[in-house]
């Protein structure tokens, strides 16, 4: 008797340490505006100057969203920048896999900068985000005409 007790008190607490372990990742802020892109679309980033970017600094599955200033030549990132607290901004320099001049953007998200120690850099242009579609109107019931 006692066999089956402890036998069924580790069946149940494999299975709930199983169910706690299989919960989706959360989703960070990278991911979010990402996942948001790829449902609405963005508009084609002109050049310019834009102070209302966001820019991504990823490592693993952590992210940290930073607001920042880019600018935009021939429809590639010139160089960009960081925001300070007190306003200032500070050009992102890194040591870089890949030449930073070479930059496009689709779909209002920048592509992915890969630093020497494997960060992934990426801009986003969050007013370049489509607006979300009107849902679908449902049809009235029938009525007892």
């Amino acid at each position: 008797m006692k066999k089956i007790i402890t036998l069924l008190t580790v069946v149940f607490s494999v299975n709930a340490w199983a169910q706690e372990t299989n919960k989706a990742p959360e989703l960070n802020c990278y991911l979010k505006w990402a996942q948001k892109f790829d449902e609405r679309g963005g508009d084609d980033v002109a050049d310019g100057t834009y102070t209302d970017v966001i820019i991504t600094i990823r490592s693993g599955a952590n992210a940290d969203c930073y607001q920042g200033k880019a600018v935009v030549k021939n429809h590639k990132v010139e160089i960009f920048y960081v925001m300070r607290d007190d306003g200032t901004y500070d050009a992102v320099q890194r040591v870089w896999n890949s030449d930073p001049k070479n930059v496009t953007i689709n779909n209002g998200i920048s592509s992915a900068l890969m630093t020497k120690d494997t960060q992934l850099i990426n801009i986003i242009w969050p007013k370049k985000l489509k607006p979300k579609k009107a849902g679908l109107k449902k049809a009235p019931e029938p009525g007892d005409d």
